[in-house]
Protein backbone atom coordinates (compact mmCIF):
# COMPACT_ATOMS: atom_id res chain seq x y z
CA UNK A 1 0.00 0.00 0.00
CA UNK A 2 1.29 3.50 -0.57
CA UNK A 3 1.09 5.83 2.58
CA UNK A 4 1.41 9.61 2.06
CA UNK A 5 3.32 11.39 4.78
CA UNK A 6 2.91 14.96 5.88
CA UNK A 7 6.27 16.93 7.45
CA UNK A 8 5.22 19.27 10.23
CA UNK A 9 7.50 21.83 9.43
CA UNK A 10 6.69 22.31 5.60
CA UNK A 11 3.61 20.21 5.03
CA UNK A 12 5.68 18.58 1.92
CA UNK A 13 4.70 14.66 1.18
CA UNK A 14 6.70 12.25 1.11
CA UNK A 15 5.82 8.49 -0.28
CA UNK A 16 6.35 5.10 1.21
CA UNK A 17 5.31 1.51 -0.48
CA UNK A 18 4.63 0.12 3.19
CA UNK A 19 4.54 -3.97 2.60
CA UNK A 20 1.54 -6.16 3.39
CA UNK A 21 2.46 -7.98 6.93
CA UNK A 22 2.51 -11.04 7.68
CA UNK A 23 3.63 -14.01 9.26
CA UNK A 24 6.32 -15.98 7.53
CA UNK A 25 6.17 -20.21 9.25
CA UNK A 26 7.79 -22.66 7.49
CA UNK A 27 8.66 -20.94 4.36
CA UNK A 28 5.36 -19.56 3.59
CA UNK A 29 3.53 -16.05 4.14
CA UNK A 30 0.07 -16.29 6.62
CA UNK A 31 -1.86 -14.03 8.92
CA UNK A 32 -2.87 -15.22 12.16
CA UNK A 33 -5.16 -18.33 12.71
CA UNK A 34 -7.82 -15.98 14.19
CA UNK A 35 -7.25 -13.10 12.06
CA UNK A 36 -6.44 -10.75 15.31
CA UNK A 37 -4.54 -7.04 14.28
CA UNK A 38 -3.17 -4.63 15.39
CA UNK A 39 -2.29 -1.03 13.98
CA UNK A 40 1.15 0.34 12.72
CA UNK A 41 1.26 3.83 13.29
CA UNK A 42 3.31 6.30 12.02
CA UNK A 43 5.13 8.60 14.58
CA UNK A 44 5.36 11.63 12.54
CA UNK A 45 2.15 11.97 11.76
CA UNK A 46 -0.12 9.86 13.52
CA UNK A 47 -1.56 7.99 10.61
CA UNK A 48 -2.31 4.19 10.71
CA UNK A 49 0.36 2.82 8.18
CA UNK A 50 -1.26 -1.03 8.33
CA UNK A 51 -2.29 -3.26 10.20
CA UNK A 52 0.49 -6.51 12.16
CA UNK A 53 -1.10 -9.95 12.25
CA UNK A 54 -0.85 -11.45 15.92
CA UNK A 55 -0.04 -15.30 16.12
CA UNK A 56 -2.28 -17.50 17.93
CA UNK A 57 -0.89 -20.78 19.95
CA UNK A 58 -1.75 -22.84 16.86
CA UNK A 59 0.57 -20.33 14.79
CA UNK A 60 3.24 -20.87 17.51
CA UNK A 61 3.19 -24.63 17.63
CA UNK A 62 3.44 -24.77 13.71
CA UNK A 63 6.52 -22.10 14.00
CA UNK A 64 8.27 -24.68 16.56
CA UNK A 65 7.62 -27.37 14.46
CA UNK A 66 9.05 -25.93 11.55
CA UNK A 67 11.67 -24.81 13.20
CA UNK A 68 12.59 -28.00 14.51
CA UNK A 69 12.69 -29.33 11.45
CA UNK A 70 14.50 -26.31 9.34
CA UNK A 71 17.52 -26.84 12.32
CA UNK A 72 18.29 -30.58 11.21
CA UNK A 73 18.44 -29.16 7.59
CA UNK A 74 20.08 -26.33 8.15
CA UNK A 75 22.76 -27.96 11.02
CA UNK A 76 23.62 -30.78 7.90
CA UNK A 77 23.78 -28.13 5.45
CA UNK A 78 27.78 -27.75 4.44
CA UNK A 79 29.03 -24.53 6.01
CA UNK A 80 29.90 -23.11 2.44
CA UNK A 81 26.66 -23.68 0.90
CA UNK A 82 25.08 -22.38 4.00
CA UNK A 83 27.73 -19.46 3.78
CA UNK A 84 26.45 -18.65 0.21
CA UNK A 85 22.62 -18.66 0.94
CA UNK A 86 23.56 -16.23 3.80
CA UNK A 87 26.07 -13.76 1.56
CA UNK A 88 23.36 -13.56 -0.72
CA UNK A 89 20.38 -12.20 1.35
CA UNK A 90 23.29 -10.03 2.96
CA UNK A 91 23.76 -8.35 -0.92
CA UNK A 92 19.51 -8.39 -1.11
CA UNK A 93 19.58 -6.62 1.75
CA UNK A 94 22.41 -3.57 0.78
CA UNK A 95 20.75 -3.57 -2.72
CA UNK A 96 17.69 -2.31 -1.03
CA UNK A 97 18.76 -0.52 1.62
CA UNK A 98 17.04 2.97 0.63
CA UNK A 99 13.72 0.72 -0.09
CA UNK A 100 14.15 -0.82 3.91
CA UNK A 101 15.11 2.60 4.97
CA UNK A 102 11.91 3.92 3.85
CA UNK A 103 9.61 1.76 5.50
CA UNK A 104 12.37 1.92 8.85
CA UNK A 105 11.73 5.56 8.70
CA UNK A 106 7.89 5.80 8.25
CA UNK A 107 6.99 3.15 10.92
CA UNK A 108 9.86 3.80 14.20
CA UNK A 109 10.51 8.08 12.97
CA UNK A 110 14.43 7.98 12.69
CA UNK A 111 15.72 10.01 9.88
CA UNK A 112 15.92 8.35 6.80
CA UNK A 113 19.80 8.86 6.66
CA UNK A 114 19.96 7.22 10.26
CA UNK A 115 17.74 4.15 8.71
CA UNK A 116 19.42 3.30 5.14
CA UNK A 117 22.74 3.20 7.48
CA UNK A 118 21.23 1.11 10.16
CA UNK A 119 19.74 -1.57 6.67
CA UNK A 120 23.60 -1.72 5.15
CA UNK A 121 24.88 -2.21 8.79
CA UNK A 122 22.51 -4.68 9.35
CA UNK A 123 24.01 -6.28 5.98
CA UNK A 124 27.60 -5.57 6.97
CA UNK A 125 26.66 -7.90 10.50
CA UNK A 126 25.68 -11.03 8.98
CA UNK A 127 28.35 -10.75 6.21
CA UNK A 128 30.69 -10.51 9.44
CA UNK A 129 28.67 -13.24 11.16
CA UNK A 130 29.07 -15.41 8.02
CA UNK A 131 33.03 -15.54 8.33
CA UNK A 132 32.63 -16.15 11.59
CA UNK A 133 30.45 -19.67 11.49
CA UNK A 134 33.05 -20.38 8.80
CA UNK A 135 35.72 -19.91 11.79
CA UNK A 136 33.55 -22.09 14.83
CA UNK A 137 35.90 -24.83 14.60
CA UNK A 138 37.59 -26.80 17.67
CA UNK A 139 40.70 -28.23 18.53
CA UNK A 140 43.07 -30.55 19.06
CA UNK A 141 44.42 -31.15 22.92
CA UNK A 142 47.80 -33.36 22.72
CA UNK A 143 46.98 -36.73 24.76
CA UNK A 144 48.79 -40.09 24.58
CA UNK A 145 49.57 -41.85 21.46
CA UNK A 146 46.26 -44.39 21.52
CA UNK A 147 43.77 -41.46 22.33
CA UNK A 148 42.32 -38.86 20.20
CA UNK A 149 41.23 -35.76 22.22
CA UNK A 150 39.37 -33.05 20.72
CA UNK A 151 36.66 -30.14 21.56
CA UNK A 152 33.69 -29.99 18.96
CA UNK A 153 31.28 -27.07 18.48
CA UNK A 154 28.21 -27.54 17.19
CA UNK A 155 24.79 -25.50 16.67
CA UNK A 156 22.97 -25.38 19.86
CA UNK A 157 19.15 -25.65 18.34
CA UNK A 158 16.50 -24.01 17.62
CA UNK A 159 16.48 -20.28 19.34
CA UNK A 160 13.39 -18.06 20.13
CA UNK A 161 14.46 -14.76 19.89
CA UNK A 162 12.87 -11.18 20.98
CA UNK A 163 13.71 -7.73 20.28
CA UNK A 164 12.30 -4.23 20.17
CA UNK A 165 11.47 -1.41 18.31
CA UNK A 166 14.04 1.20 18.54
CA UNK A 167 16.12 -0.61 15.72
CA UNK A 168 13.98 -2.30 13.02
CA UNK A 169 16.44 -3.82 11.23
CA UNK A 170 19.80 -3.70 13.41
CA UNK A 171 17.83 -5.58 16.26
CA UNK A 172 16.29 -8.49 14.57
CA UNK A 173 19.37 -8.94 12.65
CA UNK A 174 21.84 -9.44 15.77
CA UNK A 175 20.03 -12.53 16.49
CA UNK A 176 18.94 -13.36 13.23
CA UNK A 177 22.78 -13.23 11.76
CA UNK A 178 24.45 -15.03 14.50
CA UNK A 179 21.82 -17.85 14.61
CA UNK A 180 21.88 -18.60 11.19
CA UNK A 181 25.60 -18.66 10.64
CA UNK A 182 26.50 -20.63 13.69
CA UNK A 183 23.64 -22.84 12.34
CA UNK A 184 20.70 -22.66 14.03
CA UNK A 185 17.06 -21.83 13.79
CA UNK A 186 15.31 -19.40 15.11
CA UNK A 187 11.48 -17.98 15.46
CA UNK A 188 12.39 -14.23 16.04
CA UNK A 189 9.43 -11.92 17.02
CA UNK A 190 9.98 -8.53 16.81
CA UNK A 191 8.16 -5.23 17.59
CA UNK A 192 4.88 -4.82 16.69
CA UNK A 193 5.12 -1.30 16.14
CA UNK A 194 7.90 -1.78 13.67
CA UNK A 195 7.18 -4.81 11.53
CA UNK A 196 7.49 -3.46 7.79
CA UNK A 197 10.97 -3.44 8.38
CA UNK A 198 11.40 -6.98 9.67
CA UNK A 199 9.35 -8.37 6.39
CA UNK A 200 11.35 -7.15 4.49
CA UNK A 201 14.47 -8.45 5.11
CA UNK A 202 12.50 -11.33 5.97
CA UNK A 203 11.99 -11.68 2.14
CA UNK A 204 15.48 -11.31 1.18
CA UNK A 205 16.48 -14.05 3.24
CA UNK A 206 12.84 -16.23 1.67
CA UNK A 207 15.09 -15.02 -1.75
CA UNK A 208 18.16 -16.09 -1.32
CA UNK A 209 17.39 -19.57 -0.87
CA UNK A 210 16.91 -19.85 3.14
CA UNK A 211 15.26 -23.72 3.82
CA UNK A 212 11.73 -23.68 4.84
CA UNK A 213 11.49 -23.42 8.60
CA UNK A 214 15.24 -22.06 9.36
CA UNK A 215 13.96 -18.41 9.91
CA UNK A 216 10.46 -17.76 10.94
CA UNK A 217 9.16 -14.62 11.65
CA UNK A 218 6.03 -14.17 14.47
CA UNK A 219 4.45 -10.96 15.63
CA UNK A 220 2.05 -10.84 18.62
CA UNK A 221 1.36 -10.24 21.92
CA UNK A 222 4.47 -10.19 23.62
CA UNK A 223 3.85 -12.31 26.76
CA UNK A 224 1.34 -15.21 24.87
CA UNK A 225 4.37 -15.30 22.71
CA UNK A 226 7.22 -15.92 25.26
CA UNK A 227 5.33 -18.22 27.72
CA UNK A 228 4.12 -20.34 24.76
CA UNK A 229 7.99 -20.44 22.94
CA UNK A 230 10.45 -20.42 25.78
CA UNK A 231 9.02 -23.40 27.99
CA UNK A 232 9.14 -25.65 24.53
CA UNK A 233 11.36 -28.29 24.17
CA UNK A 234 11.79 -27.36 21.01
CA UNK A 235 13.55 -24.50 22.02
CA UNK A 236 17.12 -24.39 23.24
CA UNK A 237 18.30 -20.91 23.08
CA UNK A 238 16.92 -18.10 23.97
CA UNK A 239 17.95 -14.61 22.90
CA UNK A 240 16.60 -11.12 24.37
CA UNK A 241 16.86 -7.25 23.86
CA UNK A 242 14.79 -4.74 25.70
CA UNK A 243 14.36 -3.36 29.12
CA UNK A 244 15.99 -4.62 32.16
CA UNK A 245 12.53 -5.77 34.23
CA UNK A 246 10.99 -7.68 31.11
CA UNK A 247 14.83 -9.55 30.73
CA UNK A 248 14.71 -10.47 34.25
CA UNK A 249 11.02 -12.04 33.49
CA UNK A 250 11.95 -13.61 30.45
CA UNK A 251 15.36 -15.21 31.93
CA UNK A 252 13.12 -16.63 34.73
CA UNK A 253 11.19 -18.48 32.23
CA UNK A 254 14.08 -19.57 30.51
CA UNK A 255 16.03 -20.79 33.89
CA UNK A 256 12.81 -22.91 35.18
CA UNK A 257 13.35 -25.05 32.13
CA UNK A 258 17.51 -24.71 32.50
CA UNK A 259 17.74 -22.55 29.06
CA UNK A 260 20.46 -20.85 27.85
CA UNK A 261 19.81 -16.75 27.75
CA UNK A 262 21.72 -13.58 25.82
CA UNK A 263 20.55 -10.82 27.32
CA UNK A 264 21.47 -7.59 26.29
CA UNK A 265 19.31 -5.04 29.01
CA UNK A 266 19.21 -1.38 29.14
CA UNK A 267 21.91 1.06 30.69
CA UNK A 268 22.11 4.71 31.65
CA UNK A 269 25.30 5.72 30.08
CA UNK A 270 27.50 8.09 31.97
CA UNK A 271 29.58 10.55 30.16
CA UNK A 272 32.87 11.68 32.13
CA UNK A 273 34.39 15.13 30.58
CA UNK A 274 37.98 15.04 32.42
CA UNK A 275 39.70 18.57 32.90
CA UNK A 276 42.26 18.13 30.03
CA UNK A 277 39.34 17.59 27.58
CA UNK A 278 38.61 20.08 24.98
CA UNK A 279 34.92 21.00 25.93
CA UNK A 280 33.15 22.06 23.25
CA UNK A 281 34.52 19.35 20.81
CA UNK A 282 33.29 17.19 23.81
CA UNK A 283 30.14 18.65 23.97
CA UNK A 284 29.57 18.67 20.24
CA UNK A 285 30.51 14.67 20.07
CA UNK A 286 28.15 14.05 23.31
CA UNK A 287 25.28 16.09 21.30
CA UNK A 288 25.48 14.00 18.00
CA UNK A 289 25.27 10.63 20.30
CA UNK A 290 22.92 12.14 22.76
CA UNK A 291 20.47 12.92 19.74
CA UNK A 292 21.23 10.07 17.49
CA UNK A 293 17.55 7.87 16.77
CA UNK A 294 15.80 10.55 19.32
CA UNK A 295 17.90 8.90 22.18
CA UNK A 296 16.12 5.82 21.89
CA UNK A 297 19.11 3.52 21.94
CA UNK A 298 20.13 2.18 25.02
CA UNK A 299 23.56 2.98 24.90
CA UNK A 300 22.68 6.35 24.54
CA UNK A 301 24.95 9.16 26.66
CA UNK A 302 22.01 9.89 29.33
CA UNK A 303 24.14 11.55 32.64
CA UNK A 304 27.03 13.73 32.10
CA UNK A 305 29.64 15.01 34.49
CA UNK A 306 31.90 17.95 33.34
CA UNK A 307 34.78 18.79 35.45
CA UNK A 308 34.11 22.14 37.44
CA UNK A 309 36.94 24.11 34.87
CA UNK A 310 34.77 23.12 31.98
CA UNK A 311 31.35 23.50 32.85
CA UNK A 312 30.19 26.26 31.58
CA UNK A 313 31.83 26.56 28.11
CA UNK A 314 30.75 22.40 27.68
CA UNK A 315 27.19 23.60 28.36
CA UNK A 316 26.92 26.78 25.97
CA UNK A 317 28.55 24.35 23.15
CA UNK A 318 26.05 22.13 24.20
CA UNK A 319 23.03 23.94 24.31
CA UNK A 320 24.14 25.36 20.84
CA UNK A 321 24.51 22.09 19.18
CA UNK A 322 21.03 21.15 20.56
CA UNK A 323 18.98 23.99 19.36
CA UNK A 324 20.91 23.42 15.87
CA UNK A 325 19.48 19.99 15.59
CA UNK A 326 16.72 20.09 13.00
CA UNK A 327 13.36 18.19 14.41
CA UNK A 328 10.49 16.84 11.89
CA UNK A 329 9.71 14.15 9.69
CA UNK A 330 12.27 11.96 9.12
CA UNK A 331 11.89 11.46 5.32
CA UNK A 332 12.23 15.41 5.12
CA UNK A 333 15.21 16.37 3.92
CA UNK A 334 17.75 17.75 6.54
CA UNK A 335 16.12 16.19 9.16
CA UNK A 336 18.36 15.60 12.08
CA UNK A 337 16.03 14.16 14.69
CA UNK A 338 12.51 12.55 14.08
CA UNK A 339 9.51 12.07 16.20
CA UNK A 340 9.90 10.24 19.22
CA UNK A 341 8.53 5.77 18.37
CA UNK A 342 5.54 6.16 20.35
CA UNK A 343 3.59 8.23 22.54
CA UNK A 344 4.27 6.37 26.42
CA UNK A 345 8.29 6.77 25.64
CA UNK A 346 7.70 10.71 24.70
CA UNK A 347 5.30 10.96 27.93
CA UNK A 348 7.85 8.60 29.92
CA UNK A 349 10.56 11.66 28.69
CA UNK A 350 8.16 14.13 29.73
CA UNK A 351 7.28 13.68 32.71
CA UNK A 352 10.79 12.84 33.78
CA UNK A 353 11.65 16.15 32.82
CA UNK A 354 9.08 18.31 35.29
CA UNK A 355 9.94 15.68 37.71
CA UNK A 356 13.55 17.22 37.73
CA UNK A 357 11.53 20.70 37.50
CA UNK A 358 9.39 20.39 40.20
CA UNK A 359 13.01 19.06 42.44
CA UNK A 360 15.02 22.44 41.08
CA UNK A 361 16.15 21.59 38.38
CA UNK A 362 16.50 24.12 35.32
CA UNK A 363 15.74 23.80 31.05
CA UNK A 364 17.96 25.57 29.43
CA UNK A 365 16.58 24.57 25.93
CA UNK A 366 13.38 22.21 25.08
CA UNK A 367 11.45 20.68 27.67
CA UNK A 368 7.81 20.78 26.27
CA UNK A 369 5.88 18.96 24.19
CA UNK A 370 5.10 20.66 20.98
CA UNK A 371 1.48 21.62 19.68
CA UNK A 372 0.27 19.64 16.63
CA UNK A 373 0.72 16.37 15.21
CA UNK A 374 3.14 13.85 15.34
CA UNK A 375 4.84 12.62 18.50
CA UNK A 376 7.99 14.44 18.35
CA UNK A 377 9.98 16.11 21.42
CA UNK A 378 12.72 18.27 21.80
CA UNK A 379 16.42 18.30 22.49
CA UNK A 380 16.22 19.11 26.07
CA UNK A 381 19.32 20.53 28.61
CA UNK A 382 18.75 20.29 32.17
CA UNK A 383 21.23 22.21 34.45
CA UNK A 384 21.35 22.03 38.53
CA UNK A 385 19.96 18.68 38.67
CA UNK A 386 19.13 17.18 42.18
CA UNK A 387 20.10 14.08 42.91
CA UNK A 388 16.88 12.95 43.64
CA UNK A 389 15.85 13.32 40.38
CA UNK A 390 14.53 10.09 38.84
CA UNK A 391 15.82 11.11 35.55
CA UNK A 392 19.55 10.46 37.16
CA UNK A 393 18.51 6.83 38.27
CA UNK A 394 15.59 5.86 35.86
CA UNK A 395 17.16 5.14 32.28
CA UNK A 396 15.54 8.70 30.16
CA UNK A 397 15.59 6.25 26.64
CA UNK A 398 14.45 9.83 25.29
CA UNK A 399 16.45 13.38 23.94
CA UNK A 400 17.03 14.53 27.26
CA UNK A 401 20.54 15.45 28.58
CA UNK A 402 21.37 16.33 32.07
CA UNK A 403 24.34 17.92 32.65
CA UNK A 404 26.14 17.80 35.82
CA UNK A 405 29.31 19.14 37.71
CA UNK A 406 32.19 17.28 39.37
CA UNK A 407 35.57 18.06 41.00
CA UNK A 408 37.57 14.81 41.04
CA UNK A 409 37.94 11.75 39.00
CA UNK A 410 37.45 9.26 41.83
CA UNK A 411 34.11 11.32 42.45
CA UNK A 412 33.02 10.93 39.25
CA UNK A 413 33.62 7.25 38.81
CA UNK A 414 31.99 6.63 41.83
CA UNK A 415 28.60 8.47 41.15
CA UNK A 416 29.14 6.63 37.36
CA UNK A 417 29.24 3.71 38.38
CA UNK A 418 26.39 3.88 41.34
CA UNK A 419 23.55 2.42 39.29
CA UNK A 420 23.14 -1.23 39.04
CA UNK A 421 23.41 -0.82 35.31
CA UNK A 422 26.33 -1.16 33.52
CA UNK A 423 26.32 -1.16 29.84
CA UNK A 424 27.90 1.83 27.76
CA UNK A 425 29.95 4.37 29.70
CA UNK A 426 32.41 7.30 27.69
CA UNK A 427 35.03 9.14 28.66
CA UNK A 428 36.76 12.83 27.37
CA UNK A 429 40.37 13.21 27.87
CA UNK A 430 43.68 13.47 26.27
CA UNK A 431 45.56 12.18 28.41
CA UNK A 432 46.55 8.34 27.87
CA UNK A 433 46.87 7.92 31.86
CA UNK A 434 43.28 9.28 32.51
CA UNK A 435 41.74 7.35 29.58
CA UNK A 436 43.60 4.29 31.06
CA UNK A 437 42.09 4.82 34.25
CA UNK A 438 38.61 5.51 32.62
CA UNK A 439 38.60 2.08 31.09
CA UNK A 440 39.45 0.81 34.58
CA UNK A 441 37.31 2.03 36.45
CA UNK A 442 34.30 2.14 34.25
CA UNK A 443 31.69 -0.68 35.03
CA UNK A 444 30.17 -1.10 31.99
CA UNK A 445 30.72 -3.53 28.96
CA UNK A 446 30.96 -0.89 25.97
CA UNK A 447 33.37 2.09 26.38
CA UNK A 448 34.20 4.99 24.02
CA UNK A 449 36.91 7.42 24.52
CA UNK A 450 36.79 10.65 23.39
CA UNK A 451 33.53 10.10 20.85
CA UNK A 452 30.40 8.03 21.61
CA UNK A 453 30.33 6.08 17.98
CA UNK A 454 27.41 2.99 18.29
CA UNK A 455 28.57 -1.19 18.33
CA UNK A 456 30.39 -2.28 15.12
CA UNK A 457 30.18 -6.04 13.83
CA UNK A 458 33.44 -6.65 14.51
CA UNK A 459 33.69 -6.00 18.11
CA UNK A 460 31.50 -7.39 21.17
CA UNK A 461 28.83 -5.46 22.67
CA UNK A 462 26.92 -6.53 26.17
CA UNK A 463 26.57 -5.33 29.62
CA UNK A 464 27.58 -5.22 33.17
CA UNK A 465 25.47 -5.77 36.38
CA UNK A 466 21.99 -5.71 35.69
CA UNK A 467 22.33 -4.66 31.98
CA UNK A 468 22.17 -8.31 30.91
CA UNK A 469 24.62 -11.00 30.04
CA UNK A 470 26.15 -12.59 26.95
CA UNK A 471 28.08 -10.25 23.72
CA UNK A 472 26.86 -9.54 20.67
CA UNK A 473 29.18 -8.99 17.60
CA UNK A 474 32.91 -10.50 17.47
CA UNK A 475 33.86 -13.65 17.45
CA UNK A 476 32.04 -13.66 20.98
CA UNK A 477 28.96 -13.03 19.41
CA UNK A 478 28.11 -16.69 17.56
CA UNK A 479 29.42 -18.03 22.01
CA UNK A 480 25.30 -18.55 23.02
CA UNK A 481 24.23 -20.18 19.85
CA UNK A 482 27.24 -22.85 19.73
CA UNK A 483 27.51 -26.42 22.36
CA UNK A 484 31.06 -27.30 23.16
CA UNK A 485 31.33 -31.38 23.28
CA UNK A 486 34.48 -32.44 24.55
CA UNK A 487 35.22 -35.86 22.50
CA UNK A 488 37.68 -38.69 23.75
CA UNK A 489 38.14 -41.09 20.93
CA UNK A 490 40.88 -44.14 21.82
CA UNK A 491 41.84 -46.64 19.35
CA UNK A 492 39.83 -50.03 18.97
CA UNK A 493 40.18 -52.81 21.59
Amino acid sequence: MTQTTDTPADGAEYEVDYPELALYIDGAWSQGAAGRTEPVIEPATGRELGRVPLVEPADLDRALAAAERGFRVWRDTPVEQRSAVLRKAAALIRSRAEEIGRVMTAEEGKPLRESVGEAQRAAALLEFNVEEGRRAHGRIIPSGPDETLSVVRVPVGPVAAFVPWNFPAGGPMRKIAAALSAGCSIIIKPSEETPGTSVLMTRCFEEAGLPAGVLNLVFGVPAEVSEHLIPSPTVRFVAFTGSIPVGKHLAQLAGSVMKPTGMELGGHAPVIVCEDADPVAAAQACARGKFANAGQVCTSPSRFYVHDSLYDRFVEAFVEASKAVKVGNGLAPGVAMGPMANERRRDGVHALVVDAEKRGARVLTGGQVPDGPGLFYPPTVLVDVPEDARILSEEPFGPVAPVLRFHDLDEAMERANGLPFGLAAYGFTHRADTANALVRGFEAGILSINHTGGSVPQAPSGGFKESGHGREGGAEGLEGYLVTKRVSHKMAI
